[in-house]
């Protein structure tokens, strides 16, 4: 498993959006990107979490920061889960959990006594330059958004 740490360059990637179509992580260069992984889209704890994120989006706007979620979904959930939430930022596709990986957050978890391998929830802020400037893993999701701000606002 990778573990990847603050002031790394952050692994690139290029993943298909809720439309099917292709983003890289290198499309956002020179700007600050929220990378947020999350398990599974339309499960109550992800639900919570794309919310809080979606009613701060002009506040991360304002911050200059751009918000990408990722997941094992396929796009066309993703595309549902945008539509049923009104959600205002990007879903990325990792069907294989190839781009987990590389992020180390694809993990042994355990649930209702049952081990499973699967997402980690954990965010990365990339700088404008590539690296990660901060890694938010202590949170819950219903203040997930607060953590980041307080972080963007406070530093």
């Amino acid at each position: 498993m990778t573990t990847i740490k603050e002031g790394e360059k952050a692994p690139e990637f290029t993943l298909l959006n809720q439309e099917s179509k292709s983003v890289s992580l290198a499309d956002f260069k020179g700007q600050k990107v929220l990378v947020y992984f999350y398990p599974k889209a339309s499960t109550p704890g992800c639900t919570t979490q794309a919310c809080g994120l979606r009613d701060s989006k002009e506040q991360l706007d304002d911050l200059g920061v751009v918000v990408l979620g990722i997941s094992p979904d396929s796009p066309k959930r993703l595309t549902n889960f945008i539509n049923k939430q009104n959600l205002n930022f990007t879903l990325l596709a990792d069907e294989d959990h190839f781009v987990c990986e590389q992020y180390g957050v694809w993990q042994l978890k355990k649930f209702m006594g049952k081990e499973n391998m699967g997402v980690v929830r954990t965010s990365f802020l990339i700088d404008e330059s590539g690296k990660i400037e901060h890694i938010f893993d202590k949170f819950k999701t219903k203040d997930h958004h607060e953590v980041v701000l307080n972080y963007l606002n406070n530093k």
